[in-house]
């Protein structure tokens, strides 16, 4: 299933003194199967982007297709179609008000009218994606849990709806080292799982260490699309975008700077790593 953005405008308050142009023909193809991230200044367009993936905004003007379906055509199936789109938004724990954890998870399967066999199974296969224990967590009030675990049941509850693409808006912001690598990792396994993710993200360096494919944003304007290394290597780019390069990249520089024979066009810590360690062995032979 891919999802098309064609021409999108979009303009709030429009016709009044406060008119704000948001998103400015931006035309966009999320491909079936791979991990887009959207990065960008903050206030460039993105999360207003995301929101019109799963029909939550209407475009001003253009259109976007969902598995080849306009989201706001004449006799489309919209709400099954804003179905295949799970959308998370920024800090979606303060979305949680259910008394129990499960409780939480099935409201989506609830409200989709599903069976109650249905919705116990959906809930029990969310919390293991989520690698949250049934047994230890179902029955617990969520408002007991910590931070990062909370953020783990209000995804659960967007998957619990089975969705062939995740919309993440800044999953891992105000979490603790540890939480954010959770959610990472957790990531990385729905997406090696088959799961298509569109991940907004001010860090580089989890957007080096995840994404497949980067679109890089700015004042309401898509003005680059390519894999990590292709948009990475655009730093003068990068930085008129106000973005920085990610942190690996920059120390590799550095390195290069100090004579330390390194190739261009690194730019995951693994990567570096890899060098490096190749470069000691080669200076010191056992």
């Amino acid at each position: 299933m891919s999802i098309e953005l064609r021409n999108v405008t979009h303009v709030y308050a429009e016709g009044s003194a406060f008119r704000s142009v948001a998103l400015e023909d931006i035309s966009l193809t999320i491909e079936d199967g791979e991990f887009l991230a959207l990065v960008g200044h903050t206030g460039c367009g993105k999360s207003t982007l995301v929101q019109h993936l799963n029909g939550l905004l209407k475009p001003s003007s253009g259109q976007v297709l969902v598995d080849g379906q306009d989201l706001h055509g004449e006799h489309v199936n919209r709400r099954l179609l804003r179905m295949k789109v799970g959308l998370v938004f920024q800090y979606p724990e303060y979305q949680l008000f259910e008394e129990t954890v499960a409780k939480d998870i099935a409201f989506g399967p609830k409200n989709m009218g599903l069976g109650a066999d249905e919705i116990d199974r959906r809930v029990r296969s969310a919390m293991a994606q989520m690698h949250l224990d049934y047994q230890k967590y179902a029955e617990r009030s969520p408002f007991e849990l910590s931070g990062g675990q909370m953020r783990r049941v209000a995804i659960a509850g967007i998957l619990a709806m089975e969705p062939q693409t995740l919309v993440l808006d800044e999953p891992t912001a105000g979490l603790d080292p540890h939480g954010r690598d959770r959610i990472l990792g957790i990531l990385r396994e729905l997406h090696e799982k088959g799961t298509t993710i569109v991940m907004v993200s001010h860090s580089m360096d989890d957007v080096a260490r995840l994404a497949t494919r980067v679109a890089v944003m700015s004042h309401g304007k898509l003005i680059a699309t390519g894999t990590p290394r292709e948009v990475f290597s655009r730093q003068d780019m990068m930085e008129n975008a106000g973005l920085r390069i990610p942190e690996a990249a920059r120390l590799c520089q550095s390195l290069r700077q100090r004579g330390v024979p390194l190739p261009d066009g690194l730019f995951t810590l693994e990567e570096l790593r890899t060098h490096l360690s190749a470069l000691w062995r080669e200076a010191h032979p056992c």
